[in-house]
């Protein structure tokens, strides 16, 4: 194929805005993505040059408790985080969708949490899940509760990572926001003069609606439930007794603590796979469920 004189200039001027981010992409992106699945072959301690072992790596890693371990918290995180959140953001949407006095200042303080620093937001639920002195236990033993020993507890530190995780659902409220904004008035409307009740409309227009950005954020919520790290890294170091050693923070370990590389890169492939396989049957299941207008 022919091109002219222009053709040749649009084509070399395109490459040429776009070859920073392609260097960039294969020296700190695809380079180190093509490297770790070597190294998940290799016996590598960083300090010595990688020794090949072929599925080594692999087989020892199904056979480490700490691996299910592991992987059995994140899976737990991932469980209670996703659905919870998506209940949480959506319900808040809707309520910060009314038409009220002062509903920017409403809509900036329920999205300040999920922008304040993750060591930040890690100090402070450290303090407020304190099982002495801390708010939440405070305000359950006004109540008559008596507070667990949250991130003291083997039962009570998932769950207080949890709680904790709920209070930055901010990016989902300002996602669901735009979705609502995005549904036709005249749809409500039209019911409304049909005889609907605001129940009705809700389920009816606003939920199938609202599948696809329901949708999104449960995607991307998996995607992140499963590298989990800053918290836990944080707050508990993994304790007590392992309990929020998450799958992102046993890579660390292996990869910085302990130097095996080698070890660690077989788990981000692990971890990629296992992402991948739940994404794609999200996607499977998307189409009994997600309504695209």
């Amino acid at each position: 194929m022919k091109y002219s004189n222009l053709k040749k200039q649009e084509i070399f001027a395109f490459y040429t805005f776009i070859s920073p981010w392609l260097i960039g992409f294969i020296l700190f992106t695809g380079g180190p993505i093509i490297a770790s699945l070597y190294f998940s072959l290799t016996n590598y301690t960083v300090l010595s040059a990688p020794e090949f072992i072929g599925f080594g790596n692999y087989s020892s890693l199904f056979k480490d408790p700490l691996f299910w371990t592991s992987l059995y918290n994140t899976m737990y995180y991932a469980i209670f985080f996703i659905p919870f959140g998506i209940l949480m953001a959506f319900g808040l949407s809707i309520l910060l969708n009314q038409s009220v006095k002062g509903l920017a200042i409403y809509r900036t303080v329920y999205y300040l949490p999920s922008i304040v620093p993750a060591v930040a937001n890690a100090i402070l639920w450290i303090w407020l899940l304190n099982s002495q002195w801390g708010l939440i236990n405070t305000l359950l033993k006004l109540i008559g509760i008596k507070g667990p020993g949250w991130l003291t507890s083997e039962q009570w530190a998932k769950p207080g990572l949890v709680l904790m995780s709920l209070w930055g659902v901010g990016s989902w409220i300002i996602i669901y926001l735009a979705g609502l904004q995005g549904v036709p008035e005249q749809l409500y409307e039209a019911a409304e003069v049909d005889g609907a009740t605001k129940l009705q409309r809700f389920f009816h227009i606003t939920i199938p609606l609202m599948t696809p950005t329901i949708f999104f954020t449960l995607v991307t919520g998996l995607i992140g439930a499963f590298q989990v790290f800053t918290q836990a890294y944080i707050m508990t170091n993994g304790g007590p007794v392992n309990s929020t050693l998450f799958y992102a923070l046993y890579l660390f370990r292996n990869a910085f603590n302990y130097l095996k590389m080698g070890y660690a890169s077989s788990m981000a492939w692990i971890l990629f796979l296992i992402v991948l396989v739940l994404t794609l049957i999200q996607f499977k299941l998307a189409n009994k469920w997600v309504f695209y207008e």
